[in-house]
């Protein structure tokens, strides 16, 4: 296993405390001699001890033992520089190249971010160098263009871990087993056989502190431009030659170009809300733009819905509905693949034929297929029956995934740049017609079910 160095920018940030170090301990829980030096940079005037201290809490906070926690300490160092100065910049990483792998980790904000990158224009890199950063990358398809051509200028590609934790859910990669390894669901996973699919990230958390950020991005860019398209092209992507690293985002790239908005009407394709106050397990919710950081005139959404199509041979026809929504009566974060109705129901059997399903829980990981059978009280009155099993159960955390891929060098579960444009693509025409008040805000209370007005007829 290859000796990594771990260099944090934005080491003192929150970002760092409660997902990326809390990770890496759950990784050095499961893995407690992989050789990997953590060292942090940032604006904070800390000592080397003072990040040394609070690098063991997190990581112990993530499973780390004392041991290990101690061993990791000792290693570390921390530099009180602006990560977004050359020159500053610079030193530390011709300090740190003598590494035989050097991770950068862009844990910043994304206009920092692209300020750092530049910021490394001029540099003489280290071939072992990667660099890993987080969603959003770029704030609409423009930027994001842009900042992967500064990237692409300081290493290639496939040095280039851009992070979303949901490519690290057990679940997600659970998809591609089921889809690719089981005859049974290969022959019907097509618009000949499936009516519409629903990916959903329904949740009863609200605001939870998280104005600073949440207020700025909103439902939509928060987790359909990111989280929720990258689960949907592995849903809908074609069958990988083999999983690895440039099939699987080959296939997932080909089949976010292939996307576009139903109808390619952004305003009859979308909604969006926001919660009033309410209730949610007895527990009293305020409006939300009542609650601590939020501004009125950003005019943000806490529940967004985007149906789309993946225009090409296999999927034409099908609606494809992504939504995320905070402060609902109920948590549902699924994948919900509804098959179509027999050709024929022969005459005799009672009732409609309900709709058969495949529901695959992202939160826990579950699978659930819901089949067409008849009653015990009568043979012929049709009714549903549900076959249940839990997936596996992961060792580690998605984050843990992701940070392991990352350290060890590997891309398949990072997204590649010409993905991330065109989720942009997507969700730009959906926000164009949000700032021209084409799609009216609609007010939900905290505990509320999804809207029934949500769920129209798509022809």
């Amino acid at each position: 296993m290859t000796d990594t160095t771990l260099l944090i920018l934005g080491a003192s940030g929150d970002l760092t405390r409660r997902l990326l170090l809390p990770g890496i301990g759950s990784l050095l829980e499961r893995e407690p001699h992989r050789p990997v030096r953590i060292v942090g940079a940032d604006r904070a005037e800390l000592s080397t001890q003072e990040f040394a201290d609070r690098m063991g809490t997190a990581l112990a906070e993530g499973g780390c033992v004392a041991d290990v926690v101690d061993r990791v300490r000792a290693q570390t160092s921390y530099y009180p520089i602006d990560v977004t100065d050359p020159e500053a910049l610079g030193a530390v990483i011709a300090e740190l190249s003598g590494s035989e792998r050097l991770v950068a980790y862009f844990a910043l904000p994304p206009s920092v971010t692209e300020r750092a990158c530049r910021a490394m224009l001029n540099l003489d890199l280290p071939e072992c160098l990667h660099l890993a950063m987080e969603k959003p990358f770029g704030h609409d398809q423009a930027s994001a263009r842009e900042l992967n051509k500064i990237v692409a200028r300081l290493v290639p590609d496939e040095r280039v871990h851009r992070v979303d934790h949901f490519l690290g859910k057990s679940s997600v990669v659970d998809i591609m087993a089921l889809r690719f390894a089981n005859r049974m669901l290969q022959a019907v996973w097509s618009a000949e056989h499936i009516e519409s699919i629903e990916i959903a990230y329904d949740e009863q958390l609200a605001l939870e502190n998280r104005a600073g950020y949440y207020d700025h991005a909103g439902a939509l860019v928060d987790m359909i431009q990111s989280h929720l398209l990258q689960v949907m092209a592995v849903v809908t992507m074609e069958p990988p030659a083999e999983i690895s690293d440039r099939e699987v985002r080959d296939a997932k790239s080909a089949v976010l170009r292939a996307t576009r908005l139903w109808g390619d009407d952004p305003a009859a394709a979308s909604h969006r809300g926001r919660y009033t106050a309410g209730t949610i397990s007895g527990r009293s919710v305020p409006d939300y733009l009542d609650e601590d950081g939020v501004d009125a005139n950003r005019d943000t959404e806490t529940m967004a819905q985007v149906t789309v199509e993946v225009a090409n041979q296999r999927w034409a026809g099908v609606p494809i509905t992504l939504r995320s929504g905070k402060a609902l009566g109920e948590t549902r974060k699924h994948v919900v693949i509804t098959f179509a109705d027999v050709r024929h129901l022969p005459a005799g059997f009672a009732g409609a034929d309900p709709k058969d399903r495949l529901i695959i829980s992202l939160s826990p990981d579950v699978m659930e297929l819901h089949l067409t059978t008849n009653t015990a009280a009568d043979p012929l009155a049709l009714e549903q029956s549900v076959l249940r099993t839990d997936l596996r159960h992961a060792e580690l955390e998605a984050y843990g995934e992701v940070l392991a891929a990352i350290l060890d060098g590997e891309v398949m579960l990072s997204v590649r740049g010409d993905a991330a444009e065109e989720c942009w693509r997507i969700t730009d025409e959906v926000l164009a017609a949000w700032r021209s008040k084409a799609v009216p805000m609609t007010d939900y209370p905290a505990g509320s079910p999804v809207p029934t007005d949500w769920h129209p007829a798509l022809g």
